[in-house]
C-alpha cells in the first residue's frame, strides 16, 4: 500500500527535527565546560613587589592547585592602577580574568571625575583577602623617631621634606595630605610609579618620608634601611606592639589602613564568584600562608562576595569625604 505523500513529508521532516535536537543538545552539553577549563589570568594593577602583587605571588600556587588551572600574574602598572582595573572590567564575564585590587581602588573614584569604568557597576567583588596599617616611614638619616619629632624639625625646615608615594591623588597622597594640614607642615610629594618604587626612593634618600602598607616596606624597615616612626591602625597593631599610632601621637581620630582584595568582571555567574570566594577563603585560612601574611604584617580577612561589596560601598563613601577634605584631585 503506498504511502500517503504528505505523510511521509511529514515524518521527514520529525526525524530531521529530532535530530537537530539531539545535535543541539549535545553541542550544548560539549560548551558547557566545568570551571575552569582553561588558564586564568589575574591582573595586578601595579608594578611588582607591591602590596597587592606580593598577596597575588602568596596565594597563586595554592589557588592553581584549587582549581587545576594556571593562573598568569599579570602586572599593569599604569595610571594608578586604573588602566589594569579597566582591562578586568572590560572583559568577558566568565571568571577568567581577575583584579587583585588595592585600596587605590575605592581611592581613585573619588580623585577622578571621568574613569573608564565604574567601580561597583562594572566589577564584582569576591573577597576581601586581607588587611593591614600603613607605616609612617622616614629615610633612617633623619634624626625623628616619632611623630612629633618629625613635626618639629618640618616645621622648624618648611619644604625641606619630600615625601614619596605610589602615585598622584593615591591612598598614600590622600592620607599625607590631609595629615600634613593637621600637623601644620609643608611637604614636596614625589610621585612614584607604584610602592616598591615609593620605598626604594626612600632607602635612597630621594624622599625623606612615606606613608606605606608593611607588605612592600617590613622587610627594608627590619634591615635597618626605613624606620617606622607610627602606625596608622586605630589601636596598636599585634604585629607593632611597640609602635604609637598616629591617634595617639596627638591626632586623635587619624587612621590609615589598606586593604587587599579580589574582584573579577560584573555579570560573572554567581556560581563561579561563590567558587573562588570559597576556594580563597579556606587558602588565607591555611597555617602555612597565614604564617607568610603574619610576616608581611598582613591580617587574614575573608568573608562572603556580598560582604566585601558592602566594605567597597562604605570605602568609597570615605574617601570621597577625604578627597573633597584635602583638595586632592587626579590631573
Amino acid at each position: 500500500m503506498a504511502m500517503n505523500p504528505f505523510v511521509g513529508t511529514v515524518r521527514r521532516l520529525l526525524c530531521a527535527l529530532g535530530a537537530f535536537a539531539t545535535l543541539a543538545g549535545l553541542t550544548g552539553h560539549v560548551s558547557a565546560q566545568p570551571y575552569p577549563s582553561r588558564p586564568i589570568r589575574l591582573v595586578v594593577p601595579f608594578t611588582a613587589g607591591g602590596a597587592n602583587d606580593i598577596v597575588a605571588r602568596l596565594i597563586q600556587p595554592d589557588l592553581e592547585k584549587a582549581l587545576g588551572q594556571p593562573i598568569v600574574i599579570e602586572n599593569k602598572p599604569a595610571a594608578s592602577g586604573i588602566v589594569g582595573t579597566d582591562q578586568v572590567a572590560k572583559a568577558a564575564p566568565d571568571g577568567y580574568s581577575l583584579l587583585m585590587a588595592f585600596t587605590t581602588h575605592t581611592v581613585n573614584p573619588a580623585v577622578n571625575a571621568k574613569l573608564p569604568y565604574d567601580a561597583e557597576r562594572d566589577l564584582a567583588p569576591v573577597i576581601l583577602i586581607g588587611k593591614s596599617p600603613l607605616l609612617f616611614i622616614v629615610n633612617p638619616k633623619v634624626p625623628a623617631r616619632t611623630i612629633a619629632e618629625f613635626v618639629a624639625l618640618a616645621k622648624a625646615s618648611p619644604g625641606k621634606f619630600n615625601y614619596g608615594t605610589p602615585g598622584a591623588a593615591s591612598q598614600a597622597h590622600l592620607l599625607v595630605a590631609l595629615w600634613s594640614r593637621l600637623a601644620g607642615i609643608e611637604m614636596q610629594h614625589v610621585p612614584y610609579r607604584g610602592g616598591a618604587p615609593a620605598v626604594l626612593g626612600t632607602v635612597a634618600g630621594e624622599v625623606q618620608f612615606t606613608v606605606m602598607s608593611p607588605l612592600a616596606s617590613l622587610a627594608q624597615i627590619n634591615a635597618g634601611a626605613l624606620r617606622a616612626i607610627a602606625s596608622g591602625s586605630a589601636a596598636r597593631d599585634p604585629h607593632f606592639p611597640d609602635l604609637p599610632t598616629v591617634a595617639e601621637s596627638g591626632f586623635p581620630g587619624f587612621e590609615a589602613v589598606a586593604w587587599v582584595g579580589l574582584f573579577t568582571t560584573a555579570g560573572t555567574p554567581k556560581e563561579i564568584v561563590d567558587r573562588l570566594n570559597a576556594e580563597v577563603n579556606r587558602i588565607i585560612r591555611e597555617p602555612s600562608i597565614a604564617a607568610k601574611f603574619d610576616e608581611q604584617g598582613l591580617t587574614p580577612a575573608g568573608g562572603t562576595p556580598a560582604e566585601f561589596g558592602a566594605f567597597v560601598s562604605r570605602e568609597l563613601r570615605r574617601w570621597k569625604d577625604a578627597a573633597r577634605a584635602a583638595n586632592v584631585a587626579a590631573e
